[in-house]
């Protein structure tokens, strides 16, 4: 007692599988839609009982199959393609499973899809991450054909779709091409493939503008490049790969990040050097959504750039926030990096004073080099000194202060203070959040300006 269910293929006999063929011609019975049997007729044992049915009797075709199979003859069942994609198996085994035939062996033999067929016609559409889907709603429901062609439009697969119109079914061609067009560009390549590798072949190259879902009839499958597929001469080409190779140097893996990253914030209401703080900033916390916490003066990152650039000098709060900022861009610049937080004065100071070596640090630079950027990363008291330095010592002029202290005591205050100075330039990350590395982004940032032209428009 057996049933193996077979794919013909996509209709030329010489795509009908070896053993596909063998199996038709050992069948005691062949049970299939009437259509499909000119397509085995050649294979066929003379005295195998055939047994046709028209298409909506697949349960049918199914229960009949299990009835000569127990009567002990070897059955077959056809049909188009490949057995397992949108045919009889699915059906055929499930009602075994029903019925629980335990004794009847099944089999299935695969055939050459009707997707795999077009893909070999038009060259190389299938060269990345592809999906079919079913227009169909015989048995299944529209709503969940729908979140699929959604899901399949947003996720950018080269997309077959099978039985995509009938006399009774031609809306929802229409209806996919609105969905696929919220997410793909106009221009996409889409592949109308008439009674593919049958005589009556048509191929229609197009675009996904242009497609026309009139041009498509019932023996048609159509193919809907990704967002890389090209058309080339009559074919249609999805490259491997989203870029020629993945990104594996240092500087490849931070490009590509920065791209990711600019991509995300593209549309934010800030100038572009803003933006390109951001970009920094996520880059290194790795949280897309920080840039609900950058605030900064107005052009505060273009003036911090030209005094870096002019070898202005840095002072930071700790010696973590030097670190952090990238010592190629300092030395290129012939900038100087000074943390006074460890020199002895500096701790005598904030014995004597009663602060802290952050707080006497700041004291110590501002008489130094009044006229530095400030980068506050990790002391929110250190941060205090320099606004209240900036309201009552008309000698510290500073190129401008980042404010980014991280923690829970004084660091939304302190940063609140810094956002109400007028004289000078600023920049904080609103909130708890920040830190040293945090500070750093934004001066690496600054030193690199420049470099926002390749990710942001002008």
């Amino acid at each position: 007692m057996k049933i193996t269910v077979a794919g013909l293929g996509p209709g030329d006999k010489n795509y009908i599988l070896p053993l596909v063929q063998n199996a038709l011609a050992k069948a005691d019975v062949v049970i299939g839609y009437d259509y499909y049997f000119q397509f085995a007729k050649d294979f066929l044992k003379a005295n195998a009982e055939l047994i046709a049915m028209p298409l909506g009797k697949e349960e049918a075709r199914a229960e009949i199959a299990i009835t000569k199979a127990k009567e002990n003859k070897y059955v077959v069942v056809i049909g188009s393609g490949d057995a397992s994609i949108y045919s009889m198996a699915a059906i055929v085994y499930e009602m075994v499973a029903k019925q629980g035939e335990t004794d009847l062996e099944l089999e299935t033999l695969p055939g050459i899809s009707a997707f795999l067929a077009a893909g070999s016609k038009l060259g190389a559409p299938l060269g990345h991450d592809f999906c079919c889907i079913s227009l169909s709603d015989l048995m299944t429901p529209w709503n969940v054909i729908e979140k699929r062609i959604k899901a399949a439009a947003f996720g950018d697969f080269v997309t077959s779709l099978y039985n995509p119109k009938s006399k009774k079914r031609h809306w929802q061609l229409g209806r996919l091409k609105k969905l696929f067009l919220e997410e793909r560009s106009g221009t996409t390549p889409v592949a109308i493939l008439k009674q593919i590798t049958r005589p009556e072949e048509h191929i229609i190259i197009t675009t996904l503008d242009a497609f026309n879902p009139e041009d498509v009839d019932m023996f048609s499958l159509v193919m809907i490049g990704n967002s890389q597929t090209f058309q080339f001469k009559n074919y249609l080409v999805t490259p491997r790969g989203y870029l020629n190779r993945k990104p594996h140097t240092g500087k490849e893996i931070q490009q590509e990040s920065f791209r990711i990253v600019t991509n995300h914030i593209k549309e934010l209401e800030h100038t572009t050097e803003d933006k390109w703080a951001i970009t920094r900033v996520i880059h290194t916390t790795g949280v897309l959504e920080d840039h609900q916490h950058y605030k900064a003066s107005r052009q505060a990152i273009t003036k911090m750039s030209a005094h870096l650039k002019n070898g202005g000098d840095i002072i930071t709060d700790v010696t973590m926030v030097q670190s952090g900022i990238t010592r190629a861009f300092s030395e290129k610049y012939g900038t100087k990096i000074h943390c006074c937080l460890n020199d002895e004065d500096a701790r005598a100071m904030a014995v004597t004073k009663n602060i802290t070596r952050s707080q006497a640090g700041i004291r110590k630079a501002i008489n130094l080099y009044p006229e530095a950027l400030y980068v506050v990363g990790n002391a929110p008291t250190a941060l205090m000194e320099i606004t209240e330095q900036l309201r009552n010592n008309e000698t510290f002029k500073p190129a401008g202060v980042i404010g980014t202290p991280v923690g829970f005591v004084n660091v939304i205050e302190s940063k609140e203070q810094l956002s109400q100075v007028k004289n000078t330039d600023w920049v904080v990350i609103e909130g708890n959040r920040g830190g040293s590395n945090v500070a750093a982004a934004i001066v690496n940032a600054a030193f690199t300006l420049e470099e926002s032209a390749a990710y942001f428009e002008a």
